[in-house]
Parts: structure tokens; sequence; C-alpha cells
């Protein structure tokens, strides 16, 4: 049984990073929770129990990335879904819906594959995750990764006909899987990399299973918030953001009224924090897309620290191992 008293508590210090690169990198990390986060963990450790609040859900995230002048950058949208388990800003993606389920054009590694990559002993929530991730990138940023055949993708995804479809999907007014057929589209998992999978920590009242691939955009397209429900999106520097992690400047440049005054790391996920910091340390797009990783579940634990709760984590390692074949 858990208890407030359970949850480990350290004094003040700074964690000098020594040693290797490598050993840098799997420094334990704190972030500190939001006030709202904050009031669900301590009703969670009240109740002492070490059951999760709800179960987790499949999501799928899509890490778009590409060169910049000043380093790798990624394109970072905010979430206008309230205390969205992605973060206040994150990658485009979202929670797979039973539709995802449902039989479509696959290109790419199979399945079962995903599966094996992502270490699931059943081949649906990867499955479902693959699916989710590229169906929301397209709601979300107009991105779509898909084409006729194993070696094309679609241009001009920008055409307003695309944004009415775009609109149509997220309101569920017409199914994504069908609007592809019709299309003679097919899904191009194969320019999907799979860095990540995290969890919700168990106090949380969403807690989504998440599956973070990264992608280059294809040619001819170009990121393009959603009409209706866009708020911001832009391409960021990842080496730039994670330099200065209490700049409360993104949020102020967001401006509404849940970001203003926050700090980058009250806007953003262990997840999505790691996945920045490992693009700022890779020299190019080509080698963080190529890199072999073995994906391991990460799920950020209660601790408290400097008398304030905060998710503890360490960054996953970025040892190499052999991939599955086609993966």
């Amino acid at each position: 049984m858990k208890s407030a008293t359970d949850v480990l508590t350290r004094s003040p210090r700074v964690i000098a990073r020594t040693g290797t690169p490598e050993e840098q990198e799997r420094t334990p990390r704190h972030l500190r929770l939001s006030e709202r986060e904050s009031a669900a963990a301590k009703t969670w450790l009240e109740e002492q129990t070490d059951a999760a609040c709800c179960p987790l859900r499949t999501a799928g995230c899509v890490v778009l990335i590409r060169e910049g002048a000043d380093g790798l950058e990624a394109f970072l949208t905010y979430r206008t879904s309230p205390d969205s388990p992605l973060g206040k800003v994150g990658f485009p993606g979202g929670a797979a819906t039973a539709a995802d389920e449902q039989p479509v054009g696959w290109f790419g590694p199979t399945p079962t594959q995903w599966a094996q990559k992502f270490g699931h002993e059943e081949i649906l929530p990867a499955r479902c995750a693959v699916v989710a991730a590229i169906r929301e990138t397209f709601q979300e940023v107009g991105v779509l990764l898909a084409g006729p055949d194993e070696t094309a993708t679609v241009e001009n995804s920008e055409a307003s006909e695309t944004m009415a479809c775009r609109e149509r999907i997220t309101g569920r007014e017409l199914d994504f899987v069908d609007w592809l057929k019709r299309g003679g589209l097919k899904l191009r998992t194969d320019l999907l990399k799979p860095i990540g999978r995290w969890q919700s920590p168990n106090f949380s009242h969403r807690r989504y299973d998440t599956h973070y691939f990264a992608a280059v955009v294809p040619v001819g397209q170009k990121p393009r918030l959603l009409e209706s429900r866009g708020v911001w999106g832009r391409w960021v520097t990842a080496a730039q953001l994670v330099a200065d992690l209490d700049s409360t400047a993104l949020g102020e440049e967001i401006g509404q009224e849940k970001t203003r005054g926050l700090t980058v790391q009250q806007l953003i996920t262990p997840g999505v924090l790691c996945i920045l910091e490992s693009l700022a340390r890779s020299q190019s797009a080509i080698g963080f897309l190529t890199k072999k990783r073995t994906v391991h579940t990460q799920k950020p634990e209660l601790e408290q620290r400097d008398g304030a709760l905060t998710l503890c984590f360490t960054p996953p390692a970025t040892g190499c191992a052999p991939r599955a074949k086609g993966v």
C-alpha cells in the first residue's frame, strides 16, 4: 500500500553532470507538477493504493523533424484538449479510436514487426498506434504519410479540399480509412521510425500509452494547422528550447491563459523533453532517423523534491541494439 510518506523525499541539491555523454544522458530528471496534477497526485496518495486511476489508452505521435540553421528542428503544437496526457505543448498525435482497428492499406513494416519493436505481446495496440499517429498528424497539421505505392507520397496537402476533408475527419463526419481507400492511398509506415514509448503515471485521470515515431515531411507537403481548432504550431530548434527549460518565452508566445507564465518544462511531458534533448544532441536528420534504438517503455514516478511533488524519470538509454527486420 502506498501513502504520502512512501514518496521519496530528497533534500535540495544540484546533480552534476559528469562522466561520459552516455552517462550524462542517463542522469535522473525531475519535472514539477502543475497545480491540477499535484492535486490529483495528492488525492491518489491519500487513497493508499498502487492501482492506476484509469486504464491506459493507446496513442501515437509523430515527431516531424528537419535540419535548421542552428540544429535539428521539430514541429510543435499547442494541445487544445484540457490536461492532455501529451502535454500542453507537444508533437502532433493523439489517442487511437475503434476506427483505427479496421483494415487499411499498408506499406512498410508489418503490425507484427511494430509490436516487436515497441515491446507489445499483442499486435493490435501497436497497429492502432501506427494508424492513430498517421491519422492524427494528418488531422492536426495536414502532413499525410500515405501514398499510392511504396515509393510515392501525396503532394499539395495544403489544398482547400484537403483542409475540408481534415475538418470532416476530425469531426467524425468522414472516416479516415474510407477516405484513403477512395483516393487509392495506403499508409506509408516505412516513413516512420520508432523512437520511444511513454506511459502516463498512475495518478493521472487520463492516461496514455504513447508511441513516438520520427519522420520528415514528405516532398511537396507543408505543416498547416487545422483551421477550426489549431491555435499555435511552428518549427522549433530543439537545442535552443532545451537550453533554457526555465524560460517562459514559449508560453508567452503561444499566448493562451494556460500557457502564459509557464516554463518550458511546465508545458511539456517527460517524453517530449527527452526526445527534444535527443534531437539537440544529433548532428543531422538522417543520423537521427537511422540510429538504431531499443525502445523501452518509460513511466515517470512520483517523488517529493524541494517541498513539491515532481515526476522523476531517467531518460532512455541511447545504446544501439539490433532492430527487428524491416523496422
